[in-house]
């Protein structure tokens, strides 16, 4: 797909919060942030000619490797916001892309992500094959207070519950949705700190993909005010997860 005449290195998109993305408190549910987080990316990539399609004539995807979310409120029902996101680099076969949410002027929320690029037909990761010299990069321009990064699991955790993986938790890359790994291990959390508490930052490391019927356990493990949890298959962690309340 040829480059849109609207793409700006530097992308904004307004979202108005409907009832069905938001928990009984009326907040933004995390799993719904993480979709609109994924979706403005999605859109800015697909105006600068790196979309999924684009990607896909060269047997490509992205693939979201880690995500960090800094967050100092969540919107609520009814309210809008914008989300602005831009490329922080484009290296072999990775990028970092920021993130930041609006209400208004406030900036509420702070996103980094990393990506990989995996060949579909091969599983596994490789050089962009896409040209990407029209989208500025802004290696200096920071999201976050502290960058994405791999998450050192403690080795006391405590099996909490398992999952099989079904049709509804996959994508179009024909793989766990991301979103989906987040949404199982909040099932396992405490609904007093998801309505009442919440989260200061979630960190999300997506380690090796799922398949329709895999068979996956979760552990967790509380430390302080962190939390952390582990998705394994077959004694091979899958997904990690640390977020602090």
């Amino acid at each position: 797909m040829p480059i849109d005449p609207r793409f700006t290195s530097i992308y904004e998109k307004i979202w108005d919060i409907n009832f069905s993305q938001c928990a009984p408190n009326g907040a933004l549910n995390y799993t719904d942030l993480c979709n609109l987080l994924q979706l403005t990316a999605a859109e800015h990539a697909d105006l600068g000619g790196i979309s999924f399609s684009d990607m896909q004539e060269k047997d490509q995807a992205w693939v979201l490797s880690r995500m960090r979310i800094e967050i100092d409120d969540l919107p609520k029902w009814h309210e809008q916001i914008s989300i602005k996101t831009w490329i922080v680099s484009i290296e072999n076969a990775q990028s970092i892309r920021a993130l930041e949410v609006y209400r208004g002027e406030q900036k509420i929320i702070s996103c980094e992500t990393l990506w990989v690029v995996l060949n579909t037909k091969l599983r596994r990761p490789e050089n962009l094959h896409l040209a990407h010299e029209h989208c500025e990069k802004f290696p200096e321009k920071r999201s976050t207070i502290d960058r994405v990064k791999r998450i050192r699991i403690p080795l006391d955790l405590s099996k909490v519950g398992t999952h099989s993986v079904v049709f509804s938790d996959l994508d179009v890359v024909n793989h766990v949705n991301n979103v989906k790994y987040l949404e199982w291990c909040l099932d396992f959390v405490s609904p007093a700190i998801l309505l009442h508490q919440g989260f200061k930052s979630l960190e999300m490391n997506f380690l090796n993909e799922l398949l329709l019927g895999d068979q996956v356990e979760l552990h967790s493990s509380m430390v302080d005010n962190t939390t952390y949890f582990s998705i394994l298959k077959d004694t091979r962690n899958c997904f990690s997860l640390e977020f602090k309340i």
